[in-house]
C-alpha cells in the first residue's frame, strides 16, 4: 500500500503544482499584463505606476483573505505540525495556498515555494485519512513519510526539481536519510515533476552560460562562500524573527497593504524587487557591468528587508527563492570586484555560487541547496566541486555564527 500511495500522491501533487503554476501565470497576466519566463523574468515593460497599483491592490486583497481565515475559521496548520499529527483543514489550507500564489503574482516580495509544499502535505494527510476510513491504514511512520514526501513533491512539481524535492523531504522535514525515505520521496517527486512539466516543458528556471567551472574559480569560492554564509545566517535570523512575531490579528488589514505599497514604491526604480526573486537573480546572472555594483548591493539589501517585513506584516510564503536572489546579487558584486585582478572570472558562476552558498546557510540545508541550484539551472558536472565546496564552507561558518548569536 505504501508503494501504491507513493504513486497516487505523486500524481496528485503534480497536478496540484501544475494548477498553482497556471494560477500564478493567470494572476500575473490579469494584474500586471505580464507573462513571467526564464527569458523575461521581470516586468520591465510594465509602467511603474501599474506595478505599484498591482502589488498594493494585491496586498489589500490578500490581507482581507488572511484576516478572515485566521480570525473566522479554524487556523491553518504548518507542515511541521502536520508531521506531528495536527490536522490540516483542507478548505482553509487550499484558500491559504492560493492566496500565497496570488500575492506573489501581483508582485508581493515572498517566495512561492511554500504554497505547493503545503498543498502536497495537506493532500497526503487527506489521503491517509481516506485509507483509514477504508481500513487500509498505514503505520504512523509511513503516514508521516507520505506527508513529508508529498510536501517535497509539491516543490518538485512547480520547479521541475525532483532531487531538490527529495532532499527537502529527508533533510529538512524528516531529518532522516534512509533507503526507504529516499526511495519514497524521490519516486513521488519524480512523478510530480513529470506532471508539472506537461504545460511548460522541462526548461531551466534560470538561464546561465555554458562555460565549465575552472579550477582557479576555487580561489573565489574559498573567499566568498564564508561571507555568504555570514549573510545567510543573518537573513535566517531575520526571517525566523519575522515568523515568530508575524501579525495574525486585525492589524494585518493595514500592515500588509502598507508593506505592499512600500514594495510598489521601491519597484518604481527597482522592478526586480517584486515577486519571489527570480527577476533579481536572473539580472545578477546576466550582468557584466561593473558600474552596477552599488545597484546590486542596494537591491540585495532592499529585497531582504522587504521580504522580512512582508512576512512580519502577515503574509505567508517561502524564503528559498528570495535567498537565491539575495545570494546571486551578492555573488555578482564580489565577482565584479574580483574582475580587477582575476579578469577571466565568469560572473554568472559567481552569481550561482553566491545563490547556492547563501541559500545553504539561510535554510541550514546544504544538500538541498546544492541540488536545487544545479537542477533549476541545468548545470553540468563541472559545477559540483565549486558549489559543493562553497556550500560546505558557507554552512560551516553559518553554524558558528548562529551559535555565537544564540549565546
Amino acid at each position: 500500500m505504501l508503494i501504491f500511495s507513493t504513486v497516487i500522491l505523486g500524481v496528485i501533487a503534480g497536478f496540484s503544482s501544475l494548477f498553482l503554476s497556471l494560477l500564478l501565470d493567470g494572476v500575473e497576466r490579469v494584474f500586471l499584463g505580464f507573462q513571467e519566463s526564464a527569458a523575461n523574468p521581470a516586468s520591465l515593460e510594465v509602467m511603474p505606476v501599474h506595478r505599484l497599483l498591482s502589488v498594493f491592490l494585491g496586498g489589500i486583497i490578500a490581507a482581507v483573505i488572511w484576516w478572515v481565515l485566521r480570525t473566522r475559521f479554524k487556523a491553518t496548520v504548518p507542515i511541521n505540525k502536520a508531521l506531528s499529527g495536527a490536522k490540516m483543514p483542507p478548505v482553509q489550507t487550499a484558500i491559504h495556498v492560493m492566496t500565497q500564489i496570488f500575492y506573489v503574482g501581483t508582485g508581493g516580495s515572498v517566495g512561492r515555494e511554500l504554497a505547493p509544499r503545503e498543498a502536497g502535505a495537506m493532500l497526503a494527510q487527506s489521503w491517509n485519512g481516506l485509507l483509514k476510513k477504508m481500513h487500509l491504514e498505514l503505520s504512523a511512520d509511513d503516514q508521516k513519510l507520505l506527508i513529508a514526501a508529498a510536501a517535497g513533491a509539491g516543490f518538485a512539481g512547480i520547479y521541475s526539481a525532483p532531487l531538490t524535492g527529495m532532499f527537502f523531504c529527508v533533510e529538512i522535514l524528516l531529518k532522516k536519510i534512509t533507503k526507504k525515505t529516499v526511495a519514497v520521496s524521490l519516486v513521488m517527486s519524480t512523478i510530480s515533476m513529470l506532471i508539472g512539466t506537461l504545460v511548460k516543458g522541462f526548461g531551466p528556471y534560470y538561464l546561465v552560460g555554458q562555460q565549465k567551472f575552472p579550477l582557479d574559480f576555487l580561489i573565489f569560492v574559498v573567499i566568498v562562500s564564508p561571507l555568504c554564509g555570514i549573510i545567510g545566517s543573518i537573513f535566517r535570523k531575520a526571517f525566523k524573527w519575522a515568523g515568530k512575531h508575524q501579525t495574525k490579528n486585525k492589524n494585518i488589514l493595514w500592515q500588509l497593504p502598507v508593506i505592499a505599497l512600500i514594495t510598489g514604491i521601491i519597484s518604481i526604480p527597482f522592478p526586480q524587487i517584486m515577486g519571489n526573486g527570480r527577476a533579481l537573480a536572473q539580472l545578477s546572472i546576466d550582468n557584466l557591468n561593473q558600474k552596477l555594483i552599488l545597484v546590486f548591493l542596494i537591491e540585495a539589501l532592499l529585497k531582504a528587508i522587504v521580504t522580512v517585513f512582508t512576512i512580519k506584516a502577515g503574509a505567508a510564503g517561502g524564503t528559498l527563492t528570495p535567498s537565491i536572489a539575495i545570494g546571486a546579487a551578492v555573488g555578482t558584486v564580489f565577482g565584479l570586484v574580483f574582475q580587477s585582478f582575476m579578469p577571466g572570472i565568469i560572473i554568472w558562476q559567481c552569481a550561482l555560487l553566491g545563490a547556492c552558498s547563501l541559500l545553504a546557510a539561510s535554510q541550514q540545508a546544504p544538500l538541498m541547496a546544492l541540488l536545487m541550484i544545479i537542477e533549476i539551472s541545468h548545470l553540468g558536472s563541472s559545477s559540483f566541486l565549486a558549489l559543493g565546496l562553497g556550500v560546505a564552507l558557507s554552512v560551516g561558518i553559518s553554524k558558528f555564527v548562529l551559535v555565537e548569536k544564540a549565546k
